[in-house]
């Protein structure tokens, strides 16, 4: 009996020592936090398009399981920048618990339709705020946003978009795809700011895009250029003094601007040249990351 009551005394020693436990007990962070990085600097992106993902880590490197009474981005709701933290996505979080000894990822992405019409390129920042009074820790979130010359395809009545003709398939069906027919003041490409194309901008018949040297050419996700019967393309290319930035070279990539995004092929679609098409002439141009550089329609 007596080994009996032994162990059942220490088991309600060890069952009393667990439910007194500090670890159930959630106290304030107290601006002890470290974080993975002390500023969050987000890739370049144009204007009205989102960057990609990035993380921030968050740790609790003491032995007390501690409450974040707030995690908040400074300009509130009016901010370009998204947070998910913990699953949850938002612009502000409060009571956010982290375990002793453990960590938090914190997503952030960010969209700007901010325009500085002085500048071709914007510091956009925000800053991302945990706790406040004396134990505010604060992160710095930093990207450049650049203004752009944006060509998307027209929204028709029926809700449809605007389409252009590519060219047709195995089976002699012609291909139509969402696009737009450039104007006559769309038809010569400057360097002063860079484009960014949404479906196939097409060269309608009988006219010519000229494209000036320096210029830099952006695509979306399924988008190009076409060039239809009679018409022509131009790229007026000259030789970069400096091999780096090829700042006379006529480039053409997609809208992703992050640097790992900057080899990877497929992002955007091709420059076609359709079957009568005439005259076309390329000097120092640079296509990359595209499905198809160029695509000729017929011999």
């Amino acid at each position: 009996m007596r080994p009996f009551l032994y162990c059942i005394f220490t088991l309600l020693i060890i069952g009393s020592g667990f439910s007194c436990r500090k670890s159930f007990e959630f106290a304030p962070s107290s601006g002890n936090l470290e974080f993975s990085k002390d500023t969050v600097f987000l890739d370049t992106i144009f204007t009205n398009i989102s960057s990609s993902t990035y993380t921030l880590k968050v740790y609790n490197t003491t032995r007390d399981d501690v409450v974040i009474p707030s995690i908040k981005l400074k300009e509130g709701e009016s901010s370009g920048y998204r947070l998910n933290v913990d699953g949850q996505e938002g612009k502000s979080f409060k009571n956010t618990p982290l375990f002793a000894k453990d960590s938090l990822y914190i997503f952030i992405e960010v969209t700007s339709n901010t325009a500085d019409t002085q500048e071709n390129n914007l510091l956009y920042t925000d800053i991302l705020q945990f706790d406040s009074g004396a134990d505010l820790q604060e992160i710095p979130l930093i990207t450049l946003i650049r203004k752009a010359v944006f060509l998307s395809p027209s929204t028709l009545n029926n809700s449809t978009k605007e389409q252009v003709y590519i060219g047709k398939d195995n089976n002699n069906k012609e291909i139509f795809v969402d696009g737009l027919i450039l104007k006559e003041e769309q038809l010569h490409f400057t360097n002063k700011i860079p484009y960014v194309i949404y479906g196939y901008a097409s060269v309608p018949e009988g006219k010519q895009l000229i494209i000036d040297a320096g210029s830099r050419i952006h695509f979306h996700k399924n988008s190009g250029i076409v060039v239809q019967k009679n018409g022509s393309l131009k790229i007026n290319g000259i030789l970069s003094t400096n091999n780096k930035l090829k700042e006379g070279e006529v480039i053409f990539e997609g809208d992703r601007l992050e640097p790992e995004l900057a080899k990877l092929p497929g992002q955007w679609g091709s420059i076609i040249l359709n079957k009568g098409s005439l005259n076309t002439t390329i000097n120092y141009a640079t296509i990359k990351n595209a499905l198809v550089g160029i695509l000729l329609t017929s011999p």
